[in-house]
């Protein structure tokens, strides 16, 4: 009879803890809308979103946010197919080649780079990558939407890592003793059957990973060049979140910039709910297709 209360008492709680969420994401979503009406009340969602000049000071303001939301996909997708196959690849090597005592020694220190604040990673990035990139590219700033891929890439590396190594070990464990049985080599193991076992989380941490790739401010921000410009792979860019990060301490409430920046930050949000809406459709129909 105890243990029948504390059970009812421990699925009511996660009930009112997953209801809770869900409307403190609500809440913020509707409160950044809300702050974001006014500027639409003005500019045309499509003029703002289409629009390729950021002026909210000048005398006849303009706010056109589209090569920020190039720069933002862009330096996300970048970091991604940089960090994925490290990240899969280090996966492989912690589930069916590392011996349990170094699977010990490089468990904790993955997880302490994911503790490690965003700045030190953007201070290592100006200092050593774009420090290389003056070096090496007779560039007379190194900060470019490559370096910024550079440095996210290694931020996200340890998520990916972490969301895969698990599932790929339960999956070595299950299928080893079969696969030894009938004489199958360990790469064929891995790649034909861990691997492709292993697609569901792999696609879960890439959903991971861009989340956290679209909403990095810090880092990236420090490597850049924050510049509201068409993207180049060498070139200065900004991002959206760096972009509110460096211009919501300066711009008047209540103003139209106030209300751009919010709106950005609302675009922001709509984009990483469309990303992972595709991601997830993308997901569904692969799995159909087995």
């Amino acid at each position: 009879m105890k243990h029948k209360i504390l059970d009812k008492i421990f699925e009511n709680s996660i009930k009112i803890l997953t209801i809770l969420s869900i409307l403190i994401l609500f809440f913020v979503f509707v409160f950044i809308a809300k702050e974001s009406s006014p500027l639409f009340e003005n500019i045309s969602a499509s003029r703002f979103v289409l629009g390729k000049g950021w002026k909210p000071l000048a005398k006849s303001p303009t706010l056109g946010i589209f090569p920020v939301i190039l720069s933002t996909v862009y330096i996300s997708v970048l970091s991604i197919i940089i960090s994925l196959p490290i990240g899969v690849g280090c996966a492989v090597f912690l589930s069916c080649f590392a011996t349990e005592n170094t699977r010990k020694i490089l468990k904790p220190v993955l997880d302490l780079l994911t503790g490690i604040p965003s700045v030190i990673y953007g201070f290592m990035g100006l200092l050593i990558v774009v420090k290389f990139f003056e070096a090496n590219f007779k560039m007379a700033s190194g900060e470019s939407l490559l370096c910024g891929a550079i440095v996210l890439s290694i931020m996200i590396v340890p998520f990916i890592i972490s969301t895969c190594d698990e599932s790929m070990l339960k999956i070595r464990l299950k299928y080893e003793s079969y696969s030894y049985a009938l004489g199958v080599s360990k790469e064929y193991m891995i790649s034909k059957i861990i691997l492709r076992n292993s697609f569901r989380s792999i696609l879960a941490s890439v959903v991971l990973a861009l989340g956290r790739a679209l909403g990095e401010t810090m880092a990236v921000m420090m490597v850049i060049g924050n510049s509201p410009m068409m993207p180049k792979l060498l070139g200065k860019v900004q991002t959206i979140s760096g972009l509110i990060a460096l211009e919501m301490g300066t711009a008047e409430v209540g103003s139209l910039h106030y209300h751009g920046l919010f709106a950005s930050g609302f675009i922001l949000m709509v984009l990483i709910l469309i990303i992972n809406s595709i991601l997830y459709i993308v997901k569904k129909k692969l799995l159909d297709l087995e």
